[in-house]
This record gives C-alpha cells, sequence and structure tokens, in this order.
C-alpha cells in the first residue's frame, strides 16, 4: 500500500485554489463593463446622427450635427450622471432642444417631453431681467442655462439621493 505526500497533496490543492481564483478574477473584470460607457452606447444606439467620442477623466464627448458640443459626465460624488451642450446661437433650434430632451430622457429615465418642457423652461428665462446664467429644478432635475457671448449652453444633471 503506497502512502500519499501531504506536501505534494497540499501543493496541487494550492495550485488548484491559486488557478481557480485567477480565472474568476480575470471573468469578473472582462465582464465588468463601465456603466457610463455602456450609457453612451445606449445613447448613440437611441439618438440618430448622435457618434460617441473620446473619453477624458469621467467625461465621455459626443458629437451631433445639432450642437457644437456636447458631452456625458459619469457619476460622481454628489451627481449621479450629467448631460451638457452647447450651440452656436443665441436662440436654440428644434433640433439642438430635441437632442439635450432626448439625451436627458435616456440618461435619467423620464419621458422626453418633461425634459423638453424643463429645458425650454430653463432657456426661456434667460435674458435680460432675470440674467444670463439660470438655475433651475423640474422633476428632480438640475437644469442650467447660460448665454456666454453668441452661444446657448444647458446642462441637466440629479443629486444623488442621500
Amino acid at each position: 500500500m503506497m502512502l500519499h505526500n501531504p506536501v505534494r497533496c497540499c501543493a496541487h490543492a494550492a495550485a488548484a485554489l491559486l488557478a481557480f481564483l485567477v480565472v474568476t478574477a480575470g471573468g469578473l473584470t472582462a465582464a465588468q463593463a463601465d456603466p457610463c460607457d455602456d450609457l453612451a452606447k445606449q445613447l448613440a444606439g437611441q439618438i440618430s446622427d448622435l457618434k460617441v467620442g473620446a473619453t477624458r477623466g469621467g467625461v465621455i464627448y459626443l458629437e451631433h450635427p445639432a450642437v457644437k458640443q456636447a458631452w456625458l459626465g459619469c457619476s460622481g460624488r454628489n451627481v449621479t450622471n450629467e448631460i451638457s451642450a452647447t450651440t452656436t446661437t443665441k436662440k436654440p433650434s428644434k433640433e439642438f432642444l430635441d437632442f439635450v430632451s432626448a439625451a436627458a430622457a435616456l440618461i435619467f429615465t423620464i419621458p422626453k417631453p418633461d425634459a423638453l418642457a424643463g429645458a425650454q423652461r430653463c432657456v426661456g428665462r434667460i435674458g435680460i431681467i432675470r440674467g444670463y446664467n439660470i438655475t433651475t429644478r423640474y422633476r428632480k432635475l438640475d437644469i442650467r442655462c447660460g448665454r456666454p457671448k453668441d452661444e446657448t449652453e444647458i446642462t441637466i444633471s440629479r443629486e444623488k439621493e442621500s
């Protein structure tokens, strides 16, 4: 009768455990994608003519014919997500507001007419009486509109709930 060597048996068990951990950890990192990248791909799939650009420091730049510049900000300490867009005109076009409302509706899972109403309400308040930097809340969204020089910019975000 042959007895097993306990050192050899423990070495095989340790090697098997190490191989299992490497396979498991490798599978987890490959399976977990960045939720912000997934959201950008979803936006590109739902909004026509939208192209996803470069990612820099938690910000994904977006390209669309109706906007001069647009970006999607990922979750931070106090904000879930953020969408910002700039147009080259003082009075934003219907296509610009449609892009902003469609993106906000997808990002924050609200109806598109509500997002459009909030954006129009904010842009409509820009002027001599109320000023050129407007901050408003609509349907738990923080909407900031501004008019620097001959442009209009809209940023929509939602604070994290405590």
